[in-house]
């Protein structure tokens, strides 16, 4: 694999000169955190600070982080309904500020046969052609029984042939293992090879047949067929490799007023329920709130009651980058005799100067996911995915965000998204939330302004009884500090006590555009993210910002 550079925000071998204001912005951000040049590349404490970090003292003392942003879920003319090269897609997620990103194709027979070891060769490629850039190969995983997920390997001697083997074994499209409405004789089946599949994975990871490998599952209410039970039984099945799900899905140009039509809702989320979805949603569970997938958007919803059991569910967004909105390019036309199944491939995009319809944007160009590591590295960004080091926002709304929980009587660092902070009944806390507001004009043209942040905070009790519970009765927003015309970096400090039970805290905010009284009513969140209406739903004007949970365990 070629060497890998640094990106040039972090790299002290490029003149501050040579960079925008957003890469300045990160560049202090990286230098606040005593990670510049040496100490990023090197990473001399980063691995094991992942783990160690949960072990020192009574409360926990987390490392200082630089955040990677990155994208989990690109396609390419691998993907038999994508059109764009490697190429393109890289040098988009260049030019929109991606230091990593995973082309996660979709599985198919022609992609298992042809496609990943041709796929491979051009993932070598854009490596070498894009050395500040850190290129994952991935898989879109149809679940059996369910819905898509993201796939994906460390860097390695294995990782096409594990994608390969798993496509194979485990494709619920391929096996002809879709069905998985109530009650139809295969479904029970279906499940149950879905958790199969990722326990499969761990054992690969176990052996060392590859160093890492994690599983995102991806636009999880678009059709309302990943059931509360099943996001809870693959999370079970090895919390350490199926670790959470997009809080936000792509396709978020899909509503731009005038594009797509009069029905078109950001994330393509367009659908009703059908026979295969889980009775179990409401109707208003089928469209998005802000750009965000309803089981993350609902306070006290679906991803709430998960958290509500005490265990880590990472949320992330991202472009699903298949056809750019406005751009201008289509698929090319087939040779005689060819086609996806075939090949594996399908004919390079062709420029028409004319714009081709599309729901998405680039990779980075509106969707960020940000992880939080100590060193610059592939493995790096797969140990804070799973750490849960992971904030997103949309439309470049921040430039970074930092959190940490601290017993008041501790003077250490705390600790951050993902981690489990330990104290005793009525203890004294307080929540650092530390915001850079975006420096520089987002890709539309706009400079970004954050007019709150919002602490939701939900008591955790445990595995449930219900494995089919979507709602958390005892989280709410408890409280939002204003922070409109508030520039540069600056720290909220919210007082935070630990009463009788364990509870954990995210965070949330908006431009203050668009809101309302959440799913769940006013009383549990008075200005939550709302729907737009059909065929005007443009992104750019409605961007939030949403956090990991930090878990404050009490004892007595």
């Amino acid at each position: 694999m070629t060497e890998q550079q640094l990106p040039s925000w972090a790299d002290p071998a490029v003149s501050p000169a040579d960079l925008d204001a957003q890469g300045v912005s990160r560049r202090g951000l990286l230098r606040r955190a005593g990670l510049f040049g040496a100490a990023f590349a090197l990473g001399s404490a980063a691995t094991p600070a992942l783990a160690a970090s949960r072990k020192r003292g009574p409360g926990g003392d987390d490392p200082h982080l630089a955040y990677l942003v990155g994208d989990h879920h690109v396609h390419s003319v691998y993907s038999h309904d994508a059109k764009y090269t490697f190429s393109q897609q890289a040098r988009a997620a260049a030019k929109y500020g991606l230091d990593w990103m995973v082309f996660n194709e979709h599985s198919n027979f022609g992609h298992a046969n042809y496609g990943a070891k041709l796929e491979h060769a051009e993932i070598v490629k854009a490596r070498a052609e894009n050395p500040r850039q850190l290129i994952f190969q991935g898989l879109e995983w149809y679940i059996p029984a369910a819905e898509h997920c993201t796939v994906f390997a460390a860097p390695g001697l294995h990782e096409t042939d594990l994608l390969t083997q798993f496509e194979l074994a485990y494709d619920g499209k391929l096996l002809g293992y879709t069905e998985g409405s109530a009650g139809a004789a295969d479904t029970a089946r279906n499940e149950a090879h879905a958790v199969k599949a990722i326990k499969w994975l761990a054992e690969q990871r176990r052996s060392g047949y590859v160093d890492d490998v994690l599983v995102i599952a991806n636009h999880p209410l678009r059709l309302g067929i990943d059931s509360p039970h099943e996001l809870r039984n693959w999370r079970d099945a090895a919390p350490e490799i199926m670790i959470g799900m997009e809080g936000a899905p792509g396709a978020q140009g899909a509503a731009l007023p005038g594009w797509r039509g009069a029905t078109s809702i950001r994330g393509e989320y367009e659908n009703k329920p059908s026979a295969q979805s889980w009775a179990g949603y409401p109707a208003e569970a089928y469209v998005t709130y802000g750009g965000f997938d309803w089981a993350t958007a609902t306070v006290g919803g679906l991803w709430d009651s998960m958290l509500a059991e005490g265990s880590l569910y990472s949320i992330t967004t991202n472009s699903d980058n298949h056809r750019t909105v406005f751009d201008t390019w289509k698929n090319g036309d087939w040779p005689a005799g060819q086609n996806f199944d075939n090949t594996g491939k399908l004919p390079d995009p062709v420029n028409t100067d004319t714009p081709q319809p599309g729901s998405d944007f680039w990779p980075g160009e509106f969707s960020r996911t940000h992880v939080g590591v100590t060193r610059y590295g592939y493995r790096s960004v797969m140990a804070g995915l799973r750490a849960g080091r992971v904030w997103v926002d949309h439309g470049h709304l921040l430039d970074g965000l930092d959190v940490r929980v601290k017993r008041d009587c501790d003077p250490g660092r705390g600790v951050t998204l993902g981690g489990r902070l330990r104290v005793r009944r009525g203890e004294k806390l307080t929540l650092y939330v530390t915001v850079t507001s975006a420096s520089r004009p987002n890709p539309q043209g706009i400079l970004p302004e954050l007019a709150h942040v919002d602490v939701i905070r939900g008591a955790v009790r445990g595995p449930v009884a219900d494995r089919d519970g979507w709602r958390a009765p005892d989280t709410k927003v408890v409280q939002t500090r204003d922070v409109s015309g508030r520039k540069g970096t600056y720290t909220l400090r919210i007082p935070l006590t630990a009463g009788d039970e364990s509870f954990y805290v995210r965070l949330r905010g908006s431009d203050g555009n668009r809101h309302g009284a959440g799913y769940l009513g006013a009383a549990v969140d008075p200005h939550g993210p709302i729907p737009h209406e059909p065929g005007n739903g443009d992104p750019w004007a409605d961007t939030w910002f949403y956090s990991n949970p930090v878990f404050v365990d009490v004892s007595g």
